[in-house]
C-alpha cells in the first residue's frame, strides 16, 4: 500500500472541516448550548474573581473536556440513530454511556469549579 503524500491543502481542509463541527455542534445541540452558557459564566467569573494561573488552567481543561465529551457524545448519538433509527436495547446501552461520559465530566468540572471558585466567594461575602 503506498503512503500519501503530505498536503498541505488537506490539513487547511482539515480544520475547515473541525470548525464547522463545531458550529454544528452549539447550532443543532440542546446540552451544548447550555455548557457554553456555563463556559460564558465560568470565564465571566474568572475574569472577576482574577483566579491565578494555575486555577485558569484548570478551568480552562475543565470546559475543554466538557465540551470535548459532549462532541463526542452527539457524534455517538446521531450515528446510532442513523445506524437504527428503531429502538434498539444495545443503542440504548451505547447512547447510555456516552451520555454518562458527559455527566461524568460534567460533575468533575463542578468540583473543579468549587475549588477554585468557592472559598472566593466565601471571601467576597464574609464580613
Amino acid at each position: 500500500m503506498e503512503q500519501e503524500k503530505f498536503s498541505l491543502k488537506k490539513r487547511i481542509l482539515s480544520f475547515k472541516y473541525a470548525i464547522n463541527g463545531i458550529k454544528i455542534l452549539f447550532r443543532e445541540e440542546p446540552n451544548a448550548k447550555i455548557h457554553l452558557f456555563v463556559t460564558i459564566c465560568v470565564l465571566v467569573a474568572g475574569f472577576a474573581f482574577q483566579i491565578s494561573r494555575s486555577e485558569w488552567i484548570a478551568v480552562i481543561l475543565c470546559i475543554g473536556l466538557v465540551i470535548a465529551l459532549e462532541s463526542l457524545n452527539s457524534t455517538i448519538e446521531n450515528m446510532a440513530d442513523f445506524i437504527s433509527p428503531e429502538k434498539h436495547e444495545m443503542i440504548k446501552k451505547v447512547k447510555d454511556l456516552a451520555a454518562g461520559a458527559v455527566l461524568i465530566g460534567a460533575i468533575v468540572s463542578v468540583v473543579v469549579g468549587m475549588i477554585v471558585f468557592l472559598p472566593k466567594i466565601i471571601k467576597l461575602f464574609s464580613f
